[in-house]
């Protein structure tokens, strides 16, 4: 049996994201919101280990 993995929290506006979709005349799926959400985890996790490895405390918007 596969592992059920805890959803991260969500770190994007779900209407937000939606309007930008709907916009673009398009509908949006109901998994697309965590979706988002787990990249943008997955972005912030990888600049955390850039400064780190860089030697700052600060993480800036190149280190993304």
């Amino acid at each position: 049996m596969a592992k059920a993995t805890k959803a991260k929290e969500v770190l994007v506006v779900g209407t937000k994201v939606k309007d930008v979709i709907k916009n673009a005349k398009l509908q949006s799926s109901g998994e697309l919101i965590q979706a988002i959400s787990d990249h943008v985890h997955h972005l912030l996790a990888d600049a955390c280990e850039r400064a780190k490895g860089n030697g700052r405390k600060t993480v800036r918007p190149y280190d993304l």
